[in-house]
This record gives C-alpha cells, sequence and structure tokens, in this order.
C-alpha cells in the first residue's frame, strides 16, 4: 500500500467512524463532569490565552472547541471530512471560532514555528514512524512552545508506552512534565485498566 493509499483507507475509515465517534465519553465531552475534567487538564498545561493552538487529529472537535472558547486561537486538523463537518457544528453549538482544516495530521502543510502550541490526543501511536511525525511537529512550534500529547498503552496491545515515546522525542523538545490519566475515571467516564498518561514537551532551541 503506497502513501497516498494509505491516507485513503483511514480517511474512509474514519469518515465511517464519525456518526458514533461522541458516544465515547471522552471524544463527545457531553458529560459536564467529563468535560470539566478535560477543560482541568488542558488548562493547566497551557500557557495562559491568548496562544496559537493546533489540534492535530482533532475528530468532532470536542478538545479544539474546549481551547477556543477558553480564549485560544485555535487551528484544528483531520483526514476525514464528515468528523470535520461535525467538528463545525459543535463550534458553532458553543458560539466559538475554530479554523478547521482537512489535512493528515502526519504531514501538516503551515510555515515553521506557527503555533505555541500542538495537541494531540490518542492519534501518534497509529501513525506510521511516529518518530518522523514527531520531528515534522517539532518544526511548528514556536521558541518556547509546547507540544502536548495525550497517548497509552491499550488494553489491546496497541499505543505507545511513555518510555518509549520519550526515547523517539527529536532533540528540540524536552520533556516538561507528564501526568497520569488511567487512575481518575472522570476523563473516561469509567474506570480503564490500561495505561493512559500525557506528556508535555518544549521546544527549547
Amino acid at each position: 500500500m503506497n502513501e497516498d493509499t494509505g491516507r485513503q483507507s483511514s480517511a474512509a475509515l474514519w469518515n465511517e467512524a464519525a456518526a458514533t465517534f461522541d458516544n465515547e465519553a471522552d471524544h463527545g465531552l457531553r458529560d459536564p463532569d467529563v468535560r470539566a475534567a478535560w477543560q482541568a487538564l488542558l488548562l493547566r498545561w497551557l500557557p495562559a490565552a491568548p496562544c496559537r493552538v493546533l489540534d492535530l487529529g482533532c475528530g468532532t472537535g470536542s478538545l479544539s472547541v474546549l481551547l477556543a472558547a477558553a480564549g485560544h486561537a485555535v487551528t484544528a486538523v483531520d483526514v476525514a471530512e464528515a468528523m470535520l463537518d461535525r467538528a463545525r457544528d459543535k463550534a458553532k453549538q458553543w458560539r466559538v471560532e475554530v479554523d478547521f482544516q482537512r489535512m493528515d495530521a502526519a504531514t501538516p502543510r503551515f510555515a515553521p514555528s506557527a503555533f505555541d502550541v500542538l495537541l494531540c490526543r490518542h492519534l501518534l501511536w497509529a501513525l506510521d514512524d511516529p518518530a518522523l511525525v514527531l520531528q515534522r511537529w517539532a518544526t511548528l512550534l514556536t521558541p518556547h512552545g509546547r507540544l502536548l500529547l495525550i497517548e497509552g498503552q491499550w488494553e489491546t496491545g496497541g499505543g505507545i508506552p511513555i518510555a518509549a515515546l520519550r526515547n523517539m522525542a527529536p532533540a528540540p523538545l524536552v520533556e516538561i512534565g507528564a501526568e497520569r490519566l488511567s487512575d481518575n475515571p472522570r476523563f473516561w467516564g469509567r474506570a480503564v485498566a490500561d495505561e493512559r498518561y500525557l506528556i508535555a514537551f518544549a521546544r527549547l532551541d
């Protein structure tokens, strides 16, 4: 399978999943308690608003909308147009402005140093050559900009252990902290048994 075919296959998969994507508590953030937990988590790790934020693999835009509502200037990309349609509807519902663009998060087309913060939740593990993707993402950050990765190692065997992610971070990125998320069911709407975490890097070159 070549790269273009792989992207088309991924887009088709996520377009099909869009209709039920928000049924997961941490995707839709429909429960006020779950939404509040994610809001507190992200705002704890982001600099004060307003920041230029890029949400990579935004899905139906729940986190994008949350950050826009907190005063950040948010750009959000996803490969699936059906996901973006729902994200745009969500932004209208919450009366916030988000620049949603159809784009492959693995190869984002933005100028170097365009963003103060990059956010990616539960996507990096599924991309080909995540170490190379991290190198690309690092170039998009301003000096001292932050990369927030929410990842895990799932019960199914997929995912990225936090130690492996630390080892693959490119030289411009320096870890500034991490937080275990598995133990707090408020993030997921239920108890979970696998490894889930947030890890934050800053670009210091």
